[in-house]
């Protein structure tokens, strides 16, 4: 996984394999205007055919094992 261009975006992580994105949200989503950003990306990166995961910078940096188990299974599903 690594950063993957998409139409006008660029996806944090992408697996184009599985069709999967993960998405790592920082304090920059939090207002309305971003979260709408927000949703038009994962509407556009959806329609593409990707399976979008989104976590915050907070749950990566205090609860990796949480954020790899819904990795782990967002891909035992895209299987």
């Amino acid at each position: 996984m690594r950063q993957h261009p998409a139409g006008p975006y660029v996806a944090d992580f992408a697996c184009r394999t599985l069709k999967l994105v993960i998405e790592v949200d920082g304090a920059t989503h939090s207002t309305d205007e971003e979260r709408q950003y927000d949703a038009r990306r994962t509407a556009f990166l959806g329609g593409q055919g990707y399976r979008v995961l989104r976590v915050s910078n907070d749950e990566v940096m205090n609860g990796m094992e949480e954020v790899l188990s819904l990795i782990s299974a967002a891909i035992a599903e895209l299987k």
